[in-house]
């Protein structure tokens, strides 16, 4: 498939950032992304990671209104300039997509939006290097997800399950720009909810998604315990994800990914 912009070396991206679920399962009655991490919000770790990238152009961070006034304080606080577009979600994941490309549209019609990368903002290890990949693939081939392997599936009665591969997906996910707008178009106009963005993009498109390699470290923060993990994994690399990049100018500096720390057993 060719590409549907004219340079995809150097793809002008949009961030997208999820931030309008609940997480009660922290055992916290606020949203999870708000909560501290490390002396920060939650959310805005990844969002500084990815926003290294000279690549990403914009953000929108999408939100539950009922925490407007605390993100707008956090941002002010914790995000560095250029500024954040704030977008209320919807009732659900594919809804939330659906509001943050809405308010994309303008800027994906005109060309000034090449690919759209959509994040959990409840992943807040998912580090530059990450993001790149899939900004990256998703220029030359239309999408990116990054998965990671796990082991055969066993069912209950013992008998090895006979999948050719089982993976996990993770985020961010990455997709052109023009042909997920259109994606989600039909969808509204069908009444389609899709799990994920790759699930409304394979129903309406033949944009191909190519897999790139997740970080056993992204994990996705549920529960309390997460929390901690969390703040070990990133103490475990000096608290900094960026792999040396300084507002993408400066080369990677040998930094080591979160999952090579997380199978070494240096966090045990």
């Amino acid at each position: 498939m060719a590409t549907p912009f004219s340079d995809p070396a150097s793809p002008r991206a949009a961030l997208v950032m999820l931030a309008a679920g609940e997480g009660r399962r922290t055992g916290h009655h606020t949203n999870k992304v708000l909560l501290p991490l490390a002396g920060r919000r939650v959310f805005t770790w990844s969002l500084g990671w990815a926003r290294r990238l000279p690549t990403v152009t914009r953000t929108l961070l999408v939100i539950r209104e009922q925490d407007r006034e605390q993100v707008l304080a956090t941002v002010d606080r914790e995000v560095e300039p250029p500024d954040v577009t704030v977008v209320t979600g919807g009732d659900s994941r594919h809804g939330s997509e659906w509001e943050a490309l809405q308010s994309l549209a303008p800027a994906i019609e005109s060309g000034e939006v090449d690919v759209v990368v959509i994040h959990d903002a409840a992943r807040p290890l998912a580090g530059t290097a990450l993001f790149a990949a899939v900004i990256a693939a998703a220029a030359e081939h239309g999408g990116a997800i990054p998965v990671r392997d796990q082991g055969h599936l066993t069912s209950l009665d013992g008998a090895e399950s006979a999948p050719d591969r089982v993976v996990a997906v993770q985020t961010p996910q990455a997709f052109a720009a023009r042909p997920l707008l259109a994606a989600y178009r039909q969808a509204a106009a069908d009444g389609f909810v899709g799990t994920d963005t790759a699930s409304c993009m394979e129903r309406y498109t033949d944009v191909p998604v190519r897999c790139v390699p997740g970080d056993a470290g992204n994990i996705k923060i549920t529960f309390p315990e997460d929390l901690f993990l969390a703040e070990r994994l990133l103490a475990k690399a000096s608290w900094d994800l960026s792999g040396g990049l300084e507002r993408a100018t400066a080369p990677a500096r040998g930094r080591r990914h979160l999952g090579d720390l997380w199978h070494s057993g240096e966090l045990a």
